[in-house]
């Protein structure tokens, strides 16, 4: 795609499963990467699975919901890199159950992995993107924040949250030359839906319902999303900002 060779991504979440694809596909484009994830001994697997040294990938292990952290790693990034361009906030936590038979510490957490976290990434890096002249982010949500979902509903929130705070920024960043778009995939077969299942009866019900109700009868898979999610961060997309975009085999169609 074009305009993406040599660009500087931060991405959240980078040692998941939608992470991995998401970061193999940057480092495909051209991309140089700041990685994010709580996990160090993930973001050590995928610097071996990648395969390139620190002029191509740098990682950093930061608890997202920590502004701190998260300005700490952001300024080390841009300063080994020289520049920020592409913010993709990929990072995402949740436990499958009925809203009442969940606890506000449950709440607290599910609020500061999905809705805090985004906030904190987009105060550290939004000021390199404007300094760059211009850049991209994309902000990974859920089809839970546009329909809504049972037995996510906190998650569901702060995806709508995200989803109406995107729209937000780009309206206040158009005039700097930044660009901001959300991508909301469907049921996706990664350890966060797997989870779901490992909570017992009402996980499995929700799991196989939803595959159930896809049109294309399958799950997604994380290779299903880092395709609109380059195209969002290349020169392809200039003219696209505030749009939200479901990835979700056909389960959620709208128009």
């Amino acid at each position: 795609m074009r305009g993406l060779e040599n660009r500087i991504a931060v991405v959240t979440g980078a040692a998941g499963g939608i992470g991995r694809s998401i970061c193999r596909r940057f480092i495909e484009e051209g991309v140089k990467i700041l990685a994010i994830d709580v996990d160090s001994k993930s973001l050590d697997d995928l610097r071996s699975k990648l395969n390139v040294g620190e002029e191509r990938l740098s990682t950093a292990v930061v608890d997202i919901a920590d502004y701190g952290r998260v300005n700490e790693a952001v300024e080390k990034g841009a300063a080994h890199f020289g520049k920020l361009d592409i913010l993709v906030n990929n990072a995402g936590w949740d436990v499958a159950k009925p809203f009442l038979e969940t606890e506000p510490d449950l709440w607290d957490k599910i609020i500061a992995i999905n809705l805090r976290g985004p906030l904190n990434l987009h105060k550290a890096v939004l000021p390199h993107l404007i300094a760059a002249g211009g850049g991209k982010v994309v902000n990974v949500a859920s089809d839970a924040g546009r329909v809504g979902s049972s037995g996510e509903s906190v998650y569901s929130a702060c995806k709508g949250g995200l989803i109406a705070f995107s729209k937000t920024i780009a309206r206040e960043c158009a005039r700097n030359n930044v660009r901001v778009n959300v991508v909301c995939p469907g049921p996706t077969d990664t350890a966060l839906l797997r989870s779901f299942v490992g909570e017992g009866d009402y996980g499995q019900k929700i799991y196989d319902g939803l595959k159930r109700a896809i049109p294309l009868k399958r799950l997604g898979q994380p290779d299903d999303i880092p395709g609109l999610i380059a195209f969002l961060s290349s020169d392809d997309a200039g003219f696209i900002t505030g749009q939200v975009v479901s990835v979700s085999g056909g389960l959620t169609m709208s128009g």
